[in-house]
């Protein structure tokens, strides 16, 4: 017996990274998994790797008929959604807020925060019917810190720890939880296609080598998963930066 037997989980960005670890962390606890991303082959390759107990869906979280398919998806397969996983996010330029481009800014706050958005707002009423849920959401350091990123990064997770305070506050009583990890620096291939802007990558720089210490994608999956397992059943509303440290600096 492991302790998400008969749950459903969805994790978005779940091809590779955190995503993945947390997909594959949710299955080997007993849950079936949603596998969730925007390319087809990274959502088909989790899958794979955890067998019977996955099903891969590709969708575009920053899009909203994307997002409904990817969430009736779900519910005609599994019937429900215990455990939501908003984890998908793309990086920025690390620009500073007078260089970065207005593209740049509208799609980073597209896929980090109205994405975040979009999916919770599409499970929330599956969640109230059912009676309880858990979402965990990816926020970032720079979600409480103005100098770990670019102007649109920083915004966009700042949101998701606002979205993640309001999402808890408002359904708590109906049995839903909501809280946040703040991922620092990981192993992951979010910034691997990044071309950075070298004004502000110099000027961040000093402050992210303060993260020196690199967490493997695993390690904010054992993060996760307890807050959306009933042993953090009290705990809602809750940043937790998942960091080595780096935020008591």
């Amino acid at each position: 017996m492991g302790p998400f037997d008969d749950k459903i989980g969805l994790v978005t960005g779940a091809g590779s990274g955190i995503g993945r670890a947390m997909a594959v962390a949710l299955a080997h606890a007993g849950a079936r998994v949603v596998v969730c991303d925007i390319v087809r082959d990274s959502a088909e390759r989790t899958a794979a790797e955890i067998g019977d107990a996955a099903t891969a869906v590709t969708a575009d979280i920053g899009d909203g008929a994307s997002v409904s398919a990817l969430v009736e998806t779900a519910i005609s397969t599994y019937g429900r959604i215990d455990v939501l996983c908003n984890n998908a996010g793309i990086m920025d330029t690390m620009a500073l807020p007078a260089d970065i481009t207005v593209e740049t800014w509208e799609r980073v706050l597209r896929v980090n925060l109205t994405g975040t958005f979009l999916v919770t707002h599409a499970v929330l009423p599956h969640m109230l019917r059912q009676g309880g849920g858990a979402i965990v959401n990816t926020a970032s350091e720079a979600g409480i810190r103005g100098g770990a990123a670019g102007a649109a990064y920083t915004a966009s997770k700042h949101g998701v720890v606002g979205l993640t305070r309001s999402v808890a506050w408002a359904y708590a009583k109906e049995g839903i939880r909501c809280n946040a990890i703040l991922p620092g620096p990981t192993m992951t291939g979010i910034a691997t296609n990044a071309s950075f802007d070298p004004a502000g990558a110099a000027r961040l720089t000093p402050v992210l080598a303060l993260g020196e210490h690199i967490a493997q994608p695993e390690q904010m999956a054992d993060a996760a998963l307890f807050l959306a397992s009933d042993a953090a059943s009290f705990v809602n509303g809750a940043i937790v930066p998942v960091d080595g440290g780096w935020s008591a600096a």
